[in-house]
């Protein structure tokens, strides 16, 4: 069968892309994810506050003027590299494997910063991935004006680089589908659903907030699946779902849910990076087997837009959700 997909403008010899980690932050890493047979890589994100404080330089973890206290800072090399590293590591990886080498950058504020857009670009990456990451706590600020500042980023990004450009968006604005389709008019390229929150937790001994990471499971896919579904053939850009692929049938259901392509990051930290031919062997083996000439012959095929009973991903299938649960009353069972 014929793997090949396109995303972002580029073929890709499956819909495989390792997501951002610390094995995209290095060279050695990139390269162990080509030879594992990763049809992409997103590199580890270029930080707006690492440009804003290379820029007066220092590092951020060091910023004495910085309203946070330095203990909840990470150090330099938690965070992503400087912007000249950055620029290193494209070039370097670009030199190094033959597969598309995807930058990622990551901000929420309007300045300076987006032009370095244009040294992702110059420094050769295929594409770019828009990573507006923000946590909206200001009750004063209102939902248009939080999606206002999306589009107004991506506008300024587009506006300083000609390779294509995609949005990894947060699942929680007030009205997604609206959101990518100003994004699509906007020119993004691609979606990406979803980012995740690192949420912290409280240290009782300690009584303080603490980072707490955890890698996702298989249970996180149905987010971005549902998402995906509901999006596909009505917002004019690829999709790709990022959060929850850990098994072939797991990618298989990105894609028939409309993907373009999907995002493995957690499963490769877990158990290495040759999942990534496993996942795949997963996938052609399920099409071959249902004698399917493609992944584009079945992308979309379980979307919102296709199936028999799109009220599957909207509020009519609440109440059948409910319904589907049974457990045994306390005492009854064996």
């Amino acid at each position: 069968m014929n793997t090949e997909v396109a995303y972002l403008g580029l073929r890709l010899k499956h819909p495989l892309i390792a997501s951002p980690s610390p094995l995209t932050k290095t060279l050695d890493g990139i390269r162990r994810l080509e030879d594992a047979g990763a049809a992409a890589v997103v590199l580890c994100s270029l930080f707006e506050e690492e440009i804003a404080y290379a820029s007066q330089g220092r590092g951020f973890a060091h910023a004495t003027d910085s309203p946070v206290p330095e203990a909840y800072l990470p150090k330099m090399d938690v965070y992503s590299l400087g912007p000249d590293e950055y620029g290193a590591l494209i070039q370097q990886a670009r030199q190094a494997v033959q597969i598309p080498v995807i930058a990622s950058l990551n901000g929420i504020t309007r300045g300076g910063w987006t032009s370095f857009a244009r040294l992702i670009q110059e420094a050769g990456a295929h594409a770019l991935e828009l990573n507006i990451y923000s946590i909206p706590s200001d009750p004063a600020v209102p939902a248009c004006e939080i999606e206002n500042l999306c589009v107004e980023l991506l506008r300024d990004v587009r506006a300083a680089v000609d390779i294509p450009v995609a949005v990894k968006l947060l699942p929680f604005y007030t009205s997604l589908a609206h959101l990518a389709a100003r994004l699509c008019a906007a020119g993004a390229r691609g979606l990406v659903l979803f980012n995740r929150f690192y949420q912290p937790d409280v240290d009782l001994d300690r009584l303080e907030m603490t980072p707490h990471l955890m890698l996702s499971s298989s249970e996180d896919l149905r987010l971005p699946l549902r998402w995906t579904a509901m999006l596909h053939g009505r917002v004019e850009a690829d999709l790709a779902l990022s959060g929850g692929v850990h098994t072939g049938h797991d990618a298989l259901k990105a894609v028939l849910a409309g993907a373009n392509a999907v995002m493995v990051a957690s499963e490769l930290l877990q158990r290495g990076v040759r999942r990534l031919r496993d996942i795949l062997g997963e996938m052609t083996r399920w099409m071959e087997d249902r004698r399917h000439a493609s992944f584009d012959s079945v992308r979309g095929l379980l979307s919102e837009r296709l199936i028999e009973s799109p009220s599957l991903y909207e509020r009519a299938n609440y109440l059948r959700v409910l319904d589907s649960y049974h457990q045994d009353p306390p005492g009854l069972s064996l």
